[in-house]
């Protein structure tokens, strides 16, 4: 089954390599590895899928915790945060393809029906973007395939993870409001926080 980690890593040289290392080491494969910024200035945030047995999460955090760069590791399920990717599929769409221009029509309103962006528009191609879960993305390449059309790149983030709630005073400032989450009436909140979150 697929693990998603969310590991908080001192930004050091060779952090990324030693994290690759200890996977490689327990002989567990990486399905995606994101690395980026976190919000802290000397910490960097690594949302690591993998595929292991349902009960080796535990061994992974604790290999994880061993490292000396690590600060934090947490395991992200599907039900308990937002998981997210992020997509560029590049399409063939010139005059010489079939149906013409009247193809980027239809890659149009593929592209209004899955909730992607065009972002560029070249005389032989369309460049989409697309955000959302993994299965989503791998539907529209799927109709886009099975639809006769030609994908010339697809470039995949991997996933990015961060857990549901836990919204502390910081967060609620940051929003617009003051004061600890737990001063803040349910109603205030709902006001801030959009309540209806789109998973698909």
């Amino acid at each position: 089954m697929l693990h998603t980690f969310v590991a908080l890593v001192s930004d050091k040289p060779g952090a990324l390599t030693r994290v690759a290392s200890l996977f490689r080491r327990l002989s567990i494969n990486i399905v995606s590895l994101t690395v980026g910024e976190s919000e802290r200035a000397d910490v960097s945030r690594m949302t690591i899928v993998c595929e292991a047995p349902e009960n080796a999460a535990h061994r992974i955090k604790a290999s994880l915790y061993k490292l000396e760069i690590t600060v934090d590791v947490d395991e992200v399920g599907r039900s308990e945060g937002v998981i997210r990717e992020l997509c560029l599929i590049k399409v063939a769409a010139g005059p010489k393809e079939p149906n013409g221009l009247h193809s980027r029509s239809q890659i149009f309103e593929l592209a209004t029906v899955f909730r992607a962006r065009v972002v560029d528009l070249a005389p032989e191609s369309i460049m989409l973007e697309m955000t959302g879960a993994a299965s989503k993305i791998e539907g529209l390449i799927q109709v886009l395939r099975e639809s006769g059309y030609t994908i010339l790149e697809v470039s995949r983030t991997g996933r990015m993870a961060m857990r549901r709630g836990k919204h502390t005073s910081r967060v609620l400032k940051a929003l617009g409001t003051s004061g600890t989450a737990g001063a803040v009436p349910d109603e205030a909140i709902a006001d801030i926080l959009p309540s209806d979150f789109d998973d698909n």
